[in-house]
């Protein structure tokens, strides 16, 4: 095999592993963009009506109001990971491939998880060591969700009491501090209609894959499995 060929082999490994990744992340960018033009559309539109100067795309993006939209957005998606990850660790769905099976509950055992002395040649450096390394390793993906969502929703409420004071600027009215905004029924309005949408899509999931399939989805169930089978991945 040429050397150009095994660049193209290469090449067109990389696109075929990562095409998931991939073609969410290009969908993100999508629909970002998408988000973007028609806030930019919908935002000049109420400047004209307070006449007022229109803001280019690049300064509405840089803006307030775009942040906060993106944001409350962002924060209920984290939240939504950070409780299942740890949710699904105790709790638990007869008939769910989103579900351990019903014995597994619990954070399972050294031997289980490959962890300390049940580590494998190819297992992460850190799930072999005994101390806090172990500890942190072993729970990395729930932390970092959390984390995640902390710092997103404190941008959040940042940029939404900074697009909370333009408009009360604008109606000649006087801004509000921080805190006053993290208690108004405008940030828990914009914050609870986010994650209600979470938790029913995740609930939905788990209760619906219990009776339904995908053929070749890891997230269903094999087409001809029993609704009672619970843990097992198509």
């Amino acid at each position: 095999m040429t050397r150009q060929s095994q660049g193209r082999e290469r090449r067109g490994s990389f696109w075929k592993d990562n095409s998931l990744t991939l073609a969410f992340g290009a969908a993100f960018l999508l629909t970002f963009l998408g988000q973007a033009l028609a806030g930019h559309a919908e935002f000049n539109e109420q400047l004209a009506v307070d006449d007022l100067q229109s803001l280019s795309l690049g300064e509405y993006m840089m803006s307030s109001d775009f942040a906060v939209d993106v944001t409350e957005n962002w924060q209920s998606e984290f939240l939504q990971f950070f409780l299942y990850i740890f949710g699904t660790v105790w709790l638990v769905q007869r008939g769910s491939p989103e579900s351990k099976k019903l014995h597994e509950k619990g954070p399972e055992s050294d031997r289980d998880q490959r962890m300390g002395d049940h580590a494998r040649e190819d297992s992460p450096r850190w799930a072999g060591t005994k101390d806090w390394r172990q500890l942190v390793y072993s729970r990395s993906l729930g932390m970092l969700m959390g984390l995640l969502f902390v710092l997103s929703w404190l941008a959040q409420s940042i940029s939404g009491v900074a697009a909370h004071n333009e408009q009360q600027l604008r109606q000649l009215q006087d801004p509000i501090s921080w805190g006053s905004y993290l208690v108004s029924p405008e940030f828990w309005s914009r914050t609870l209609q986010n994650w209600q949408s979470e938790l029913l899509a995740v609930a939905a999931m788990v209760v619906l894959s219990v009776y339904l399939r995908q053929r070749g989805s890891p997230e269903s169930k094999p087409v001809g499995a029993p609704h009672s089978a619970t843990g097992l991945e198509g």
